[in-house]
């Protein structure tokens, strides 16, 4: 995809997942075809052999949207880049996009009750441990 809205998506999809995204795309031209895929395709029928059907657009992208190599656009190639695997986790200090929200150790949703109080809450227990079982140290 030759469009600028998809180098920023590729840019956008390793920032919210927090991972290295290889955005490949090819580059074609009318010629690249073979006769017998072009005798059968009318939309490869009629002008030059040299026309850009797909520009290119291939992308290697870090976890914080950094664009570590490319867009390649016009002509073929291969993109390479090295890769820092440790910025993965120190992405995700900041947005952890696996829900530590969703850990009940830490966090507990209470909803009203119809009178619009919230029923009393108990400590949440810590690992290991059961509810109404704490231990308390003093």
């Amino acid at each position: 995809d030759a469009r600028e809205q998809w180098q920023s998506t590729m840019r956008h999809i390793a920032c919210e997942g927090r991972c290295f995204v290889l955005g490949c795309n090819q580059f074609v031209t009318r010629g690249m075809y073979p006769p017998r895929v072009v005798a059968v395709e009318p939309l490869l029928q009629g002008g030059s052999p040299d026309d850009v059907l797909s520009a290119g657009g291939s992308v290697i992208v870090s976890p914080l949207g950094v664009v570590l190599a490319g867009p390649l656009f016009g002509e073929e190639g291969i993109l390479a880049a090295t890769l820092d695997l440790d910025e993965v986790p120190r992405g995700r200090f900041d947005l952890d996009v696996a829900g530590h929200y969703s850990r009940p150790d830490l966090l507990r949703l209470v909803r009203a009750g119809p009178g619009g109080s919230a029923p009393a809450l108990s400590p949440i227990p810590a690992q290991g441990e059961e509810e109404g079982k704490r231990e308390t140290h003093g």
